[in-house]
């Protein structure tokens, strides 16, 4: 990969210094409000006395996603956290116009995770993300950006890359989750357009809109040490699941018919070709329909509003590489427990979780043809 060159020095934020071996809250000028006001974005800035890498790290790209803005704040607060070489940018809300309005959307509706590299002449998402692009990103080597779920669903951990990118790559894996999406994500969007310019850059999605769940912080708050330990940016060893698996297919199964769903699966859990998913009811609790699985899988993400209409979301399956069998898997996740056995278990409590009261039928061998 090509790197890019540096727009601006890392020592200087807005005409002021940052020395090697200094931490500093810096603001930076995003925007303008209704009321003419300088919206301005806070940043943390912490460097080593050593040269090394320059990463980012940002949460709230959409407005309503705060679990990352809690893992960020979290690591801010970490006396601890000391850099053996290098800078680390921390930006717990980047889509601040949006966090104001508690809104995934800034207020011209648009969504700034599809409007990047901008332009100086645009849209208010187009300016925003130029501004954001030019000051942050051409400043960086890598960047990790935190994500939730869209509202009203849920995402087990999940980190998010474009695999045949060697940096990428390295950084999904390290970053400690059991579950990686080989994706190169959406144009437009920060990720896809920061590797673009040679700033290898992750993706964490995990969790719902609208809270700071422990899990969701605990997991980004390791997996962040993770990757600055695999760049050598802090010392210790990268700590992860004894067990990954790289999905490169997935697919939403969505409902037929409209009704009160009563799901059979959570958040994370292992699934094989034709288990059930969910039970479509009528509001009096008579089954209408019910939803199976296409292929073995694992429950990327799932709708937490029972409601349900035909063609909705209701369960997002990755599909499992071929070899891996669902129970081996559950196995191995159980007698290693750990943080992804806590965070499926957590996750679990926002849906109401019920065995099938009827037989399974899987009558199409082909369901995804």
């Amino acid at each position: 990969m090509k790197r890019i060159r540096r727009l601006k020095p890392i020592d200087e934020w807005n005409g002021e210094s940052i020395q090697p071996g200094e931490s500093r809250d810096v603001k930076l000028a995003v925007s303008e409000s209704y009321s003419s006001m300088t919206v301005q974005i806070p940043l943390h800035i912490r460097r080593a006395e050593k040269k090394g890498p320059v990463v980012f790290l940002t949460a709230a790209l959409h407005g309503d996603e705060i679990n990352g803005t809690g893992a960020i704040r979290q690591l801010i607060q970490d006396d601890t956290l000391e850099l053996t070489r290098g800078t680390l940018i921390m930006i717990p809300v980047l889509n601040l116009l949006a966090f104001d309005r508690h809104s995934r959307y800034l207020p011209d509706r648009r969504d700034l995770n599809r409007s990047f590299p901008g332009s100086s002449t645009g849209s208010l998402a187009s300016r925003m993300a130029r501004t954001i692009f030019n000051e942050i990103v051409l400043r960086c080597d890598y960047g990790i950006d935190l994500h939730s779920a869209a509202v009203r669903r849920t995402n087990f951990p999940s980190v998010r890359g474009d695999m045949q990118d060697e940096h990428v790559a390295r950084m999904a894996r390290a970053f400690g989750c059991e579950l990686i999406l080989d994706e190169v994500g959406p144009k437009g969007a920060f990720r896809r357009e920061a590797c673009s310019v040679g700033c290898p850059t992750i993706v964490m999605e995990g969790g719902e809109v609208w809270k700071v769940e422990p899990g969701i912080v605990a997991t980004a708050v390791r997996g962040v040490k993770n990757v600055l330990r695999l760049l050598d940016m802090l010392p210790g060893e990268i700590v992860g699941p004894d067990y990954q698996v790289t999905i490169s297919e997935s697919r939403w199964v969505r409902a037929d018919r409209g009704g009160f769903l009563q799901f059979h699966v959570q958040p994370g859990e292992l699934v094989e070709k034709g288990q059930p998913l969910a039970t479509n009811t009528t509001l009096l609790g008579r089954e209408r329909s019910m939803l199976y699985a296409p292929f073995d899988g694992i429950v990327i993400g799932m709708a937490t509003l029972p409601a349900t209409s035909p063609g909705e979301p209701v369960c997002n399956l990755g599909r499992l590489p071929t070899g891996t069998r669902p129970a081996e898997f559950q196995r191995q996740r159980e007698e290693a427990g750990g943080l992804g056995e806590r965070v499926t278990g957590e996750l679990a409590s926002n849906v109401l979780v019920t065995e099938p009261t009827s037989s399974p039928v899987f009558e199409d061998e082909n369901p995804e043809d």
